[in-house]
């Protein structure tokens, strides 16, 4: 007979045709699906940062930038305490008003292997320039002012300003997270362990740990930082020792975890971060963020050198402390050269008891 019928083979072709055909298309729709969920999670975080523009705020009155042979980078990172929405829960919303309640110059040396971080206590007395106020108009200058005061008379600006005038080193980046993010972020990371060498009983606050290694939640977390009275002597200083303990001890939780391993876990946290994190408007944007980052894979969390700024008490107000010279000059000399600190340097006349 003349074949008006097909060969088998001549019919399963268009069949494994069709086959690949819905394959390739159930591959394309992942794909566009895969590619479409990652630019909603970027275009979520991305749009959680909010900027600052420091560099309009400030203009040219500002110390120089570091020359380009030496590359360093200083950036100015606050915990804000505005006492307001979120943030006035976790301390019973008793204070008004906004305060830096956490203050470091963080300094990147030129090759990217070390940084060293300077706490400024928040009762130390400067002179603050006059800076733009948030509303409009001048603060014009003032002496003799709370470190932690000026965040809350001009805003962030107004800080990195006063930063500036204090050291003489240009502050390249701005960094501000408040405290309910930091929260959210060490529940999302399961907490965070300290060791507590001596111990904590703020009868004020009615925040106890005794001696020993304590794993802590968001909450317990920031009791831990913001303790004061409970703790030495009960001054700011005793408590900066504190915060710097358990900086070192959150960069180790961050090294520690696999972060890569979990994608999901790993947006909460990122979600949790930039949605309290504000920065200047050069580091305002995921990809920025992520470059900065990278450029300091080469410094161990571990080796960060920690330091406080060298101040003495205040022989008008002994509640208040100042800069001590010549320690704090030579200490602020050495950021900006990008050289060691001396030994010398690291030694405040005050110091908690």
């Amino acid at each position: 007979m003349s074949g008006a019928g097909h060969a088998p083979g001549d019919r399963a072709r268009p069949a494994r045709r069709r086959v690949w055909r819905w394959v390739g298309a159930a591959c394309a729709l992942a794909l566009l699906g895969s590619a479409g969920a990652a630019w909603w999670a970027y275009s979520r975080l991305d749009g959680n940062i909010e900027a600052v523009d420091i560099e309009r705020a400030l203009g040219d009155d500002r110390p120089p930038k570091a020359p380009a042979a030496l590359g360093a980078t200083n950036l100015l990172v606050l915990g804000s305490d505005s006492r307001a929405g979120d943030n006035a829960a976790l301390d019973g919303g008793a204070v008004g008003g906004a305060r830096s309640d956490t203050a470091l110059v963080v300094h990147v040396s030129a090759d990217r292997t070390k940084a060293t971080a300077v706490s400024i206590p928040r009762d130390t007395l400067v002179d603050r320039p006059s800076c733009a106020k948030p509303g409009g108009g001048e603060t014009g200058p003032a002496t003799r002012v709370m470190f932690n005061s000026v965040y809350g008379t001009g805003g962030a600006p107004c800080v990195v300003k006063t930063v500036e005038r204090m050291s003489g080193v240009r502050i390249d980046h701005f960094m501000e997270i408040d405290f309910a993010g930091f929260k959210e972020l060490v529940d999302e990371l399961g907490g965070v362990t300290v060791e507590v060498r001596e111990p904590i009983r703020d009868t004020k606050g009615g925040f106890t740990l005794e001696p020993g290694m304590h794993r802590l939640d968001g909450t317990d977390s920031l009791r831990f930082v913001r303790t004061r009275y409970g703790y030495r002597d009960g001054s700011d200083l005793g408590r900066i020792g504190l915060q710097q303990q358990f900086l070192m001890a959150l960069l180790r939780e961050v090294q520690r975890q696999d972060l890569l391993g979990s994608p999901a876990r790993t947006f909460r946290i990122a979600e949790s971060l930039t949605e309290s994190l504000t920065t200047d408007s050069d580091l305002a944007s995921l990809s920025a963020l992520v470059d900065f980052g990278r450029s300091m894979r080469g410094i161990d969390p571990v080796a960060m050198d920690t330091i406080m700024l060298p101040v003495s008490y205040d022989r008008t107000d002994p509640n208040r402390v100042v800069p001590a010279e010549p320690q704090a000059g030579a200490l602020w000399r050495a950021l900006r050269e990008d050289a060691p600190v001396p030994e010398s340097a690291r030694k405040s006349p005050a110091a908690a008891r």
